[in-house]
């Protein structure tokens, strides 16, 4: 079983920034993808990055292109989430997420989920 902890999540005013961590642990073994979901109340999940084992490809948003950074420590099982000029609609609790074949947009794709961190961006 594998177990994803987030932790990093907190209120900012817009334009500010925020760092997300997710630290994976248990059966970690073997090639596994990661990503990030955010889910604001009333809306479905949504897709806001993913990163390859390697951390050599990367998948975004549309929507946080050239404000989000993803990146992946392979020897600590950790993967961070830089959220640079924060808007008020990037405001949802944001999940970290395992795949073992998959970096897009298909949350039904990932295996693995974490409890999720609250972001709170204020106008």
């Amino acid at each position: 079983q594998v177990q994803l902890t987030e932790s990093g999540g907190g209120l900012v005013q817009a334009g500010g920034s925020l760092r997300l961590s997710c630290a994976a642990s248990g059966h970690t073994f073997g090639v596994y993808h990661m990503a990030w979901f955010r889910q604001a109340p009333g809306l479905e999940r949504e897709f806001v990055a993913a990163v390859t084992w390697t951390g050599a490809s990367t998948n975004y948003a549309d929507s946080v292109k050239g404000r989000f950074t993803i990146s992946r420590d392979y020897a600590k099982d950790t993967m961070s989430l830089q959220m640079n000029n924060l808007k008020p609609e990037d405001t949802a609790v944001y999940y970290c997420a395992l795949s073992q074949d998959h970096i897009g947009d298909s949350p039904v794709r990932y295996q693995y989920w974490g409890q999720g961190t609250q972001v709170t961006v204020s106008s």
